[in-house]
């Protein structure tokens, strides 16, 4: 009986090093190797924070284990096998890999970008209903004058963006210090627009009357309501930003990649904004990304 017990023991904890190991033992007693965990790489800024946790919470969602890791450079990161999966925005990306590449609409961005990518990186599906590209802001009685009703963002203008290059001269511009700013708008070749230090500021200079319009973007979580969007033209004028994941190849299991590619289907716009709320106020970037795809699971 000792002997039987012994063995037993033995044969428990054999089982127990075998996984701590790396092993899982399948219903029919063989033993096969844990996948790696994944890491998905992003900058350290709050948005890239924001989008790999969401990407995170995809992986994880189906099953794989996954992190998030910030680096400066997470593309040459990405290079080297250190990353598996980094989200960007694809017009960002194509001006990385392409500058001065002229494209603007979503599906032309978007190819011209694959078409650029290194060898041995891979782009998965990009999200269609979720940017966050350069967005003009003007006042009430700026968006009258040029062609629509004096009404808040988002309401239903007959003035876009495609009236700007008809008020090209004179324009004054403002965006915060370091956000980069379109060059221009159709035929209308644009001023550097003055800096300011936060968004406070810049949209107080507009309402007094020292900016004809301010830039942002259009998954800006700031962005004041006594202001109007100039929503882009058709076709577009401003280059595309669509939220992408790359990836390296032959990295990510099938599910692994169908996992990265349904956030394509579900994430939009105004999702991002409001993550990107939270996470301004304080909030982990993962605990709002898992709380989004709690509501918004992926397969349904």
């Amino acid at each position: 009986m000792r002997i039987s017990r012994l063995a037993a023991l033995l044969l428990a904890v054999a089982l127990v090093l075998a996984g701590s190991a790396g092993c899982v033992v399948g219903a029919d007693g063989r033993r096969a190797p844990e996948l790696p965990e994944l890491v998905v790489g992003s900058h350290a800024d709050a948005l890239s924070r924001l989008l790999a946790a969401v990407y995170v919470a995809a992986l994880r969602s189906y099953g794989s284990a996954a992190r998030a890791e910030t680096a400066a450079d997470p593309m040459a990161q990405l290079d080297s096998g250190a990353f598996t999966v980094v989200p960007v925005l694809t017009g960002q990306m194509l001006q990385t890999l392409q500058p001065g590449a002229s494209v603007r609409s979503d599906s032309a961005v978007y190819r011209a970008m694959i078409a650029a990518l290194p060898e041995g990186v891979l782009a998965g599906d990009y999200t269609t209903a979720a940017e966050d590209k350069p967005m003009l802001l003007v006042t009430q009685s700026t968006a009258k004058a040029w062609g629509g009703p004096a009404s808040g963002q988002g309401a239903d203008l007959s003035a876009d963006l495609s009236a700007l290059p008809k008020h090209c001269d004179g324009l004054v511009l403002g965006t915060v210090a370091g956000h980069q700013a379109p060059l221009s708008v159709g035929t209308c070749r644009l001023p550097a627009p003055r800096q300011f230090p936060d968004q406070a500021t810049k949209f107080a200079a507009l309402r007094a009357g020292q900016l004809t319009a301010a830039w942002t973007t259009t998954a800006d979580p700031g962005v004041a309501g006594d202001l109007v969007a100039l929503p882009d033209g058709k076709p577009a004028l401003i280059q595309a930003q669509n939220v992408v994941p790359l990836y390296r190849r032959n990295a990510l299991t099938d599910r692994q990649l169908l996992a990265i590619d349904e956030v394509a289907g579900v994430l939009d716009t105004a999702a991002l904004a409001e993550m990107r709320r939270q996470v301004a106020g304080g909030a982990d970037p993962q605990a709002v990304a898992d709380a989004w795809l709690a509501e918004h699971p992926l397969g349904r």
